[in-house]
């Protein structure tokens, strides 16, 4: 294994996880280096615009991430797309896929409206909210460990696998979320539908949660 390389995605992991960015001390500390490889680690980083300096000159993550990230997104959403087109349409409700950004946010990467629908819940794709917020969120923190002082949500999803809140990201509407299980255990991405109402609960969130797994087995 190369070491160099290791520190180098573990300086990343870190600066994804400290949305208010690191001193290179502090990243040398967070990684167990030497200052002095830190600060080699944050060049060879900002040369390829992997992290960057912000108007304090700590190290923040770099829009290079973006590039590298977006045909993997662009795979993602190849996949989802027929699983999140039948959970709309079984449901009469707008579905979405989130994913997770960083360790506080949650985006929607794609939203996809029920045809024929009289009424349903409409948004864009980018928009962004605390993982704190939303079934979305909630659904990823239960696929995790138990946190002292979780929400009382987060631990319900966990028992029940799929997450209900109302009124959190959209006034007067209830989203209902799973984790999407990926290979090693984690989950960084949820799917879910919103609806302004729906007579039972536990049916949708079972008919989500088997969305969420099968776009999980597609992943591989």
């Amino acid at each position: 294994m190369s070491k160099t390389l290791h520190h180098g995605l573990l300086l990343l992991r870190v600066l994804s996880e400290q949305q208010q960015g690191l001193t290179v001390s502090e990243l040398a500390d967070a990684i167990s280096v030497h200052r002095t490889v830190a600060h080699r680690l944050v060049r060879t980083l900002e040369a390829h615009q992997l992290c960057r300096r912000d108007h304090q000159r700590r190290i923040v993550l770099g829009t290079g991430l973006v590039s590298l990230a977006e045909p993997v997104q662009q795979d993602l959403r190849a996949l989802a797309r027929p699983v999140l087109d039948e959970l709309a349409e079984s449901t009469g409700a707008t579905a979405h896929l989130l994913v997770q950004e960083g360790a506080a946010l949650m985006r929607a990467l794609m939203v996809v409206e029920p045809r024929g629908a009289l009424v349903h819940v409409s948004f864009r794709p980018g928009q962004t909210h605390s993982i704190e917020q939303g079934s979305g969120g909630v659904a990823v923190l239960a696929h995790g460990p138990y946190r002292d002082g979780e929400r009382a949500e987060v631990t319900e999803a966990r028992t029940k696998g799929y997450a209900v809140t109302t009124g959190e990201v959209i006034p007067a509407v209830t989203g209902v979320s799973a984790a999407v299980p990926s290979g090693n255990g984690t989950a960084a991405a949820s799917i879910g539908v919103s609806v302004f109402e729906y007579t039972d609960l536990d049916q949708l969130g079972t008919m989500v949660a088997r969305a969420a797994r099968s776009l999980g087995e597609l992943l591989g």
